[in-house]
């Protein structure tokens, strides 16, 4: 059996050999992390194991503390800040599961934008195709996983960003119930929509770094039988200007997925969307919550260069009184409590994670107006478990040229149930 410290040599002289064009890891923690890999592979001689997650390659994004060092958040205003006094909860709950943390991963500035470009440090190519943009917000996050230079990536989703790169890089990204992961530590964007999540290549691998950063035990995760499923098919708003192929695979995974016994049925709920789409007409709550931690340097002017897909949407989103954000809130518990009531009748929601396979870099570079729409359009489905305060994850979809993914959406809560579902799903579509 191949040890922890052989398999870390071999993505770390991966890494070396394209260091000069780096962009998937800013940072790596080459020492520290063979230091973890000999202690593992000590652990195992003798029998002794930390867990399920002792020896696993994890890389973290690059708004998670590292003690000793800035958190930057995948921008220069950060490159000066005071350096962070101790890990991030999840850093600490992950090394001490006996995980080997490699580095971390680049990002959208911010964690703000989807499409996965950073100007700073340069977009990390898609693993599927070079060309052909990440997903953001964790863009490299989805990247390491896709070409294999991690186990597992910790991403942050506060409207997509963990589910999106998921998606465009074919691997497994989950989204848990916001609150349910500890978020000291994490640099924030939205104190009421951030959540912390795993990508990997399984749901299995997903269910065990959640597990244990949510503080619970990570035992086995046993996948659900489909038989007698009630899937619901939010068809309507959320369907609208999705790719033929996508369109395809969906139909075809829902397909499979009845013939294993489960019901799909079309749940509607175009107005809840069209309510909360009112509700946030002055200001997304992220963009106003972002516009609050960044008041300072948006206030005065950034002394270094930010990305304007950053600056233009916090700074208009900084002028919107308290009262109207105040509002927003109120009007999106009432929106998430009528959704929790509509979800009664399924066990889940099934659709695409997002419309559409990758695009290219350029395309998005060359012309901000389909860059605009693409955002929008990426955006569009993931959010909803964000701003309906719900759990989710996307699985690779089969049947497709490049990768797309199928998104099942969990109640509030029903995290545990949500990834069992899944690796029900999975494995039904593995075959």
């Amino acid at each position: 059996m191949q040890s922890v410290r052989d398999r870390l040599e071999i993505i770390l002289s991966r890494l070396a050999n394209r260091a000069a064009g780096e962009r998937v890891y800013t940072k790596l923690y080459s020492e520290a992390a063979r230091a973890a890999a000999d202690a593992s592979d000590a652990r195992r001689k003798v029998g002794v194991s930390l867990g399920p997650l002792d020896g696993r390659i994890v890389s973290i994004k690059d708004l998670f503390d590292v003690a000793g060092e800035p958190t930057t958040a995948g921008s220069l205003i950060r490159a000066e800040a005071a350096p962070a006094a101790r890990d991030a909860a999840i850093v600490l709950r992950l090394r001490q599961a006996g995980a080997v943390i490699l580095g971390k991963t680049n990002m959208t500035e911010f964690a703000f934008t989807a499409i996965g470009d950073n100007p700073h440090h340069g977009t990390p190519g898609n693993a599927a195709d070079a060309s052909l943009i990440p997903g953001g917000s964790s863009s490299g996050a989805g990247v390491a996983i896709g070409e294999g230079t991690s186990d597992i990536s910790i991403g942050s989703d506060t409207g997509g960003s963990v589910r999106i790169p998921a998606s465009l890089n074919g691997i497994v990204g989950f989204k848990p119930t916001a609150q349910r992961v500890p978020l000291a530590g994490a640099f924030p964007l939205s104190m009421t929509l951030d959540s912390v999540g795993p990508l990997a290549r399984s749901v299995a691998d997903c269910a065990i770094a959640d597990a244990i950063m949510a503080g619970e035990e990570p035992a086995a995760l046993q996948p659900s039988s489909l038989a007698g499923l009630r899937v619901g098919i939010p068809r309507g708003a959320l369907f609208g200007e999705t790719q033929a192929e996508v369109a395809e695979a969906f139909e075809s995974c829902i397909d499979r997925i009845g013939r294993a016994s489960a019901s799909a049925t079309d749940l509607s709920i175009d107005d809840l969307i069209a309510e909360m789409r009112a509700a946030t007409k002055r200001g997304t709550i992220a963009s106003m919550e972002g516009a609050e931690v960044h008041a300072d340097w948006l206030a005065s002017g950034a002394s270094v260069p930010v990305d304007p897909h950053v600056t233009g949407p916090l700074s208009r989103a900084l002028a919107v009184p308290a009262s109207a954000y105040i509002r927003t809130i109120r009007r999106r518990g009432e929106l998430a409590a009528a959704m929790a009531e509509r979800l009664e009748a399924v066990d889940l929601l099934a659709l695409p994670t997002v419309p559409m396979v990758a695009p290219s870099i350029a395309a998005m570079a060359g012309d901000e107006a389909l860059r605009d729409r693409t955002e929008g359009l990426l955006l569009r489905n993931t959010q909803v478990a964000n701003q309906f305060d719900l759990c989710a994850i996307s699985l690779p979809m089969p049947g497709t040229k490049l990768p797309a993914g199928l998104m099942l959406v969990g109640r509030h809560g029903e995290d545990r149930r949500l990834l069992a579902i899944a690796a029900g799903v999975e494995a039904l579509l593995s075959r």
